[in-house]
């Protein structure tokens, strides 16, 4: 339900190279646009897709409109884009606001040919970089990270360039001088470039389209093998839509080339001594979809894991768990099992409503709640209800749907949040509230209760959350880290002030 409440992801990146020889018969658009819609929930704000041959780099077809995908994306515009590989984007605006000029991927001409970038995140240090490039004599069209970023990407690097660009060189340059948080696809000519921050603070993944749905491939196996074609994603769940098997993870600091031969691991750029990986924990807790792997494990299962643990720590008496679809299904049926109270659905969800539906008043948010949501009376009526939620935001929606129920004959609606409060912002390319507005820095616990018409309100602690995560990280990547600094005010690296 955060999405009602104004917490927002930034964006999805995804990229494809047709495999073997060229021109291939593999439709890179409509892969791509069909990848898009999968990474959809990551934004709704703006879509876009590049592609090319591959044979000469001043030449490329390029398509972005504002909208969602399958509004920007008709059979018109995708037989127009053609070639052997492409990057395509979906956005939600952090940086740079929301209009038509902020719509990626960013195109660039270059000397020595065309560039494009997709870009995820925000660049912490985005003030001090501006600076550097308009010092240098570049003009900037806008206020996104994303054109900063292709604009550093552009300058030359400290090492000559005497047989054309050195773009591994450019990119460990910039990450010598931002180191979080981003993850971004860059075509040039033949090749895709993909490069997470020393961080890993945002997600990004690799895989192999193998001509049919379904499957994973081991990390041992080779990165060459024959295969359609390589796709690199923000998450794992757009393979299967797709054709695609699962391969690995884009490591920390990594910068992979992909060409028609496979994936190749250039280099992984270290960290600043003494500091941990950090990806972010919200990502498990809310903003990736739940058939997604990160680190090894499903995040359906950390989110089931997330509701045991919530259960162990504030338990209550009542007569039946549920949710408000469909965000924190998996921690209700974890905190369901975990307290041995049976689950039922309470809510019936009308999927034709839009995603948000906060209104300026009381009576328009009852009225947006009732529209998007119907109580199942019979239930819950004269019955306890636990109600679990992912996340409280500001709280404008989940005091209605509170309401709802007891209107509607519940004896007891206890709130219990899967995640711990809300109460610092993100710099991280997350888009959430003002400190001010977090309802959790404006109320106790008691005086949350009385707003929303709880009978209780708890939420799991930080350890309950971090526990829950790394309970199913297999032991080769324990200890990447993660950053919970919306929640405790522990940032990564150093701020911009």
């Amino acid at each position: 339900m955060a999405e009602a409440e104004g917490l927002q992801e930034a964006c999805g990146v995804f990229g494809v190279v047709a495999g073997g020889e060229w021109p291939t018969t593999l439709d890179v658009a409509h892969t791509t646009a069909f990848a898009l819609v999968g990474l959809q929930h990551r934004g709704q704000e703006s879509a876009g897709i590049v592609t090319s041959y591959g044979d000469d780099p001043h030449k490329i077809f390029c398509h972005k409109e504002m909208g969602l995908v399958n509004t920007v994306f008709d059979d018109h515009a995708l037989s127009r884009l053609k070639g052997n590989l492409a990057i395509g984007h979906t956005r939600y605006s952090t940086a740079g606001g929301s209009q038509l000029v902020n719509c990626q991927p960013f195109v660039v001409d270059t000397m020595h040919g065309l560039i494009a970038v997709a870009h995820n995140g925000e660049l912490v240090n985005a003030k001090m970089l501006r600076e550097k490039v308009l010092q240098r004599g570049v003009g900037l069209s806008t206020k996104s990270d994303s054109e900063l970023m292709t604009q550093l990407l552009c300058l030359s690097p400290p090492e000559s360039e005497e047989s054309g660009p050195d773009w591994p060189a450019r990119i460990r340059q910039f990450m010598s001088e931002s180191q979080t948080s981003y993850c971004v696809l860059l075509y040039f000519g033949d090749k895709i470039y993909a490069f997470r921050d020393p961080y890993g603070n945002r997600p990004l993944c690799l895989g192999k389209l193998m001509g049919s749905p379904g499957g994973r491939i081991s990390d041992s196996q080779n990165d060459n093998a024959e295969c359609d074609g390589y796709v690199v994603s923000s998450e794992s769940c757009v393979f299967t839509c797709i054709g695609a098997a699962y391969h690995r993870e884009v490591l920390p600091g990594e910068i992979v080339e992909i060409s028609r031969s496979g994936f190749k691991s250039v280099c992984v750029v270290p960290r600043a001594e003494d500091r941990k990986a950090a990806f972010c924990i919200f990502e498990y807790v809310y903003f990736a979809r739940p058939d997604s792997i990160f680190e090894g494990q499903m995040v359906y299962n950390a989110r089931f894991r997330c509701g045991e643990m919530l259960a162990k720590e504030l338990p209550v008496k009542a007569d039946l768990v549920s949710t408000v679809p469909e965000s924190a299904t998996p921690a209700a049926l974890g905190f369901s099992k975990q307290a041995g109270i049976p689950y039922v659905e309470v809510l019936c969800k009308n999927r034709y409503v839009g995603r948000t539906f906060i209104q300026p008043s009381l009576r328009l948010r009852q009225i947006g709640v009732a529209k998007k949501f119907g109580p199942l009376t019979e239930n819950f009526r004269g019955k306890r209800v636990v109600l679990i939620d992912d996340s409280i935001v500001r709280g404008n929606t989940m005091a209605p749907i509170v309401g709802l129920l007891k209107q509607s004959g519940a004896k007891e609606v206890h709130v219990r949040v899967a995640s711990p409060p809300i109460k610092y912002p993100c710099y991280m390319g997350i888009n959430i509230p003002t400190k001010e507005e977090l309802i959790a820095n404006k109320l106790s616990l008691d005086k949350l209760s009385v707003y929303l018409g709880a009978d209780s309100v708890g939420y799991l602690s930080v350890d309950g959350l971090v526990t829950a995560v790394q309970e199913g990280i297999p032991n080769k990547t324990k200890g990447t880290g993660h950053c919970t600094a919306c929640l405790t005010a522990n940032y990564p690296v150093e701020l911009e002030w």
